[in-house]
């Protein structure tokens, strides 16, 4: 079975960047077992966080399905949250990436940013 793609942290927040969100809050990730696309303002609504600051910490690691008590991830990924994070013993990311000389699981980037929401 081959690994997680990895990239440079470099690349990592390029990639960001070309997504072309139109506030950090709206950057998209895709959960890797349920394939819910997510942004900190997703996580801030389910209640992970009051502020970017505060849900930085779960972006592209916790599955938004963690602050609404969603369920585990079913068998295949239907779009519904779940309740995977990546701390876990189970390595199933898609993506790593590399700073200081280590790997860290990250979700993947979306093709494009949800549209932003009226706050």
């Amino acid at each position: 079975m081959e690994g997680p793609r990895q990239i440079t942290l470099e690349q990592f927040h390029a990639d960001i960047k070309a997504q072309n969100a139109a506030s950090k809050e709206d950057i998209t990730f895709v959960c890797p077992m349920c394939g819910t696309h997510q942004s900190a303002r997703d996580l801030i609504e389910a209640g992970a966080g009051k502020t970017f600051d505060e849900v930085e910490k779960y972006l592209a690691f916790s599955c938004v399905g963690r602050f609404t008590n969603a369920g585990s991830p079913r068998n295949k990924p239907d779009g519904k949250p779940c309740n995977w994070t990546l701390g876990g013993m189970f390595r199933l990311h898609k993506l790593e990436v590399i700073a200081d000389g280590q790997a860290h699981p990250r979700f993947e980037l979306a093709e494009r940013p949800k549209i932003a929401r009226a706050a």
